[in-house]
């Protein structure tokens, strides 16, 4: 069943980093063949301290920074054993104080390919499966990335490929982690020259660090019921830190710490309707917001 986490694997919002996920690119659930599930999700992700590197501060200028997304996805099953998976979000930025005003648009289209490599039974007593997902995002749109925090994405192309290991038991819990690397593409700015930490470069194009990423989960899934707790680590691999007093710049390096709660449910009518609740904090970061996320999902399948 479709799935959305805060955090794309592929698109970064902000400095709250909070991101969306098609379901099937870092879980263990699939949807059947000849199934397609597809709906929308509602996100609200808002911090008012934000980490400078590893200084966490307010600011004056920025006050409440909120960012809001309505996302339409969808994933298909080709096969029991491969789905192909595809969103897109409509984002928009406000902050509730300072002159910087917000902006909005459609971000970025994410694709994936989803694959069952494994699917044993360990003992008597569950099933160990191992999936193996490629993806990729491009910009939708021509916003501008070289306006954090107000900006709607970093505008990098990205390509992804994605480890997950579940353990699913026959009382209904499960285990779960799964570990992501993502390649990004340079960025092109609007200007001749920027300050990338203290060094000036003069060029308008950016190279963007490449990022690791890996969730430990655990929950309840049976009866229509599915209950995941998470913790995710995201880590940039370069980068430099927000100069002080200074605005974020592209190619920061941004890292967070977050923990995560979700219940999805099944209705029993009418029928093929899910709901999907959540919410994420991020406890600890750097060059990024102390964000707080709120999720809410309407999903629809279709049997063909």
């Amino acid at each position: 069943m479709l799935r959305l986490r805060t955090p794309l694997v592929s698109a970064l919002l902000t400095l709250g980093v909070a991101t969306l996920h098609a379901q099937t690119i870092d879980d263990g659930l699939m949807m059947p063949r000849r199934v397609l599930c597809t709906g929308f999700a509602y996100m609200h992700d808002s911090w008012d301290r934000y980490w400078e590197g590893t200084l966490e501060r307010g600011n004056g200028n920025i006050g409440t920074l909120t960012t809001q997304s309505v996302s339409w996805m969808g994933t298909y099953g080709v096969t029991d054993r491969i789905n192909v998976i595809a969103m897109a979000p409509y984002v928009w930025t406000k902050a509730s104080a300072g002159p910087l005003s917000g902006m909005s648009g459609v971000q970025d289209l994410t694709a994936a390919v989803k694959w069952n490599a494994l699917n044993t039974g360990l003992t008597s007593h569950g099933t160990l499966q191992a999936f193996l997902v490629a993806s990729g995002s491009v910009p939708l749109s021509d916003y501008t990335p070289d306006f954090l925090p107000m900006s709607i994405g970093l505008g990098a192309r990205q390509a992804s490929g994605r480890v997950t290991l579940n353990f699913q038991a026959k009382q209904g819990w499960f285990l779960e982690g799964t570990g992501a690397y993502t390649f990004r593409d340079e960025v092109t700015l609007n200007r001749d020259a920027y300050f990338d930490g203290e060094k000036l470069v003069m060029s308008d194009r950016v190279p963007m660090p490449d990022l690791i990423d890996y969730t430990f989960r655990a929950g309840y899934w049976k009866h229509g019921l599915y209950l995941p707790i998470s913790f995710t680590q995201r880590i940039t691999l370069g980068g430099s830190d927000i100069r002080r007093q200074d605005m974020p710049f592209v190619s920061n390096r941004m890292e967070a710490s977050r923990v995560d709660a979700l219940a999805m449910y099944y209705l029993p009518k009418p029928k093929n309707v899910v709901v999907r609740l959540g919410a994420t904090h991020t406890v600890s970061g750097r060059n990024v917001g102390r964000s707080t996320t709120f999720l809410a999902g309407l999903l629809y399948t279709v049997k063909f």
